[in-house]
């Protein structure tokens, strides 16, 4: 199980530090709000890499990161449709796995494939780009766009590690747009939050470092598997807070608040099944 006395001394660190810094008063500093980053998976066309980064030169967006990309030479097809974004968007792109996006970033993965209610919890609940955007407007967090493949998209299981999931809006006969419309589309959506021109609100939330929620979704799958819960449930229910966490856009207080009371709750649970071991007694039972 996670936790230990030196977590515990470092989260109670931190939660004193949270204490301090929520009495700063007005004259605290506000956050600078940060762009969201661009991140395409796999893609097989240079083309669309080309379209994307030409579409996130359009909309005030510099960050481009690539999971395993095709060779993106200056003479190819990607330069071609980049406009001037070939100057620098896409001489500056990132080459990432998409384990460090998932780690380092507030994930939005997107989709043409939706779940029609809850019971398809990868694709379940969506914003449109529109509910996005205002969702982001008042949320400071380094947020990332996640894009996958030409034809095939994101799949469940990578849909499944992202925080929320983002779709666009199309006919019922044709909904699939390809990767660059899909992508000019969303980031034309998202241009209030990346246009100097336009005037946002201040920032609500800051919300938590992604390393903390990652810590955090550690200790709850402790803790579910503590349970006894049969696996496909103890993954639903993993999912799910991952999803409900991705919407809310905690703050660092409220996540170490959890991250103290789930480590309190795994290390309860782990002595109880060491002194059920030592005195040959039943521990929780696992359902099957």
């Amino acid at each position: 199980m996670s936790g230990g006395d030196e977590d515990a001394s470092v989260e109670d660190e931190a939660v004193s530090e949270a204490d301090d810094d929520a009495g700063g008063g007005d004259d605290a500093a506000r956050p600078t709000r940060r762009k969201p980053v661009v991140v395409v998976v796999e893609p097989e066309t240079p083309g669309n890499v080309g379209t994307i980064a030409r579409a996130m030169k359009n909309f005030g967006l510099d960050d481009l990161k690539l999971v395993d990309p095709p060779e993106l030479t200056e003479d190819g097809e990607a330069y071609g449709f980049a406009g001037h974004a070939r100057e620098d968007v896409l001489p500056n792109a990132d080459e990432v796995t998409f384990d460090e996006v998932v780690a380092n970033y507030h994930t939005v993965g997107t989709t043409a494939i939706t779940g029609e209610d809850d019971r398809s919890h990868e694709r379940f609940p969506f914003k449109t780009p529109a509910e996005l955007r205002e969702s982001l407007k008042t949320v400071d967090a380094p947020t990332a766009i996640v894009f996958g493949r030409e034809g095939r998209g994101l799949n469940n299981e990578e849909l499944s590690r992202l925080d929320e999931v983002c779709s666009i809006p199309a006919a019922d006969d044709y909904p699939v747009l390809n990767l660059g419309q899909a992508a000019t589309v969303l980031l034309y959506e998202l241009r209030e939050l990346t246009v100097d021109e336009t005037q946002l609100p201040d920032t609500e939330v800051t919300r938590a470092p992604e390393g903390d929620l990652e810590r955090f979704h550690e200790f709850f799958g402790d803790f579910l598997e503590a349970t006894g819960q049969r696996d496909h449930q103890i993954e639903k229910n993993a999912l799910l807070m991952r999803r409900l966490l991705g919407r809310a856009h905690p703050t660092e207080r409220e996540v170490h608040s959890l991250l103290g009371t789930f480590r309190k709750a795994n290390a309860k649970l782990e002595h109880a099944e060491h002194l059920a071991a030592k005195y040959d007694e039943p521990v929780y039972p696992r359902e099957r």
